[in-house]
């Protein structure tokens, strides 16, 4: 009876290598699926969210742009080039009474 031939030990040692590979990668996808699901989450939980008060956020309509406010602390939040944008409306209109209504916006009542 002829005895199977057993593989090599540098053979043994690559196959060994390809599986904790294969594993590492493994374990690198689960971590970045669970990572993007966290993030999932966390914005489900705190989108549109005072981050003063952590009453819901409304958004209102100045132009072209929406602001978030929240009525509760009066609070007026803006999303990455929203103060630009608002800044370049400023100086195509009347600047005097564009920014009369934005600071009413910003007083307490």
């Amino acid at each position: 009876m002829a005895t199977p031939d057993k593989p090599s030990s540098t053979e043994e040692e690559y196959f060994a290598r390809e599986e904790i590979e294969k594993k590492r990668k493994l374990a690198i996808e689960q971590s970045h699926s669970m990572a993007a699901q966290q993030r999932e989450d966390l914005k489900k939980l705190h989108y549109m969210k005072c981050p003063k008060c952590g009453m819901d956020l409304q958004s209102l309509k100045r132009g072209d742009i929406e602001i978030d406010t929240c009525f509760n602390c009066q609070g007026i939040f803006l999303d990455a080039g929203e103060l630009d944008a608002l800044m370049k409306q400023s100086g195509t209109e009347n600047s005097g009474k564009w920014m009369g209504a934005v600071l009413n916006l910003f007083k307490n009542k």
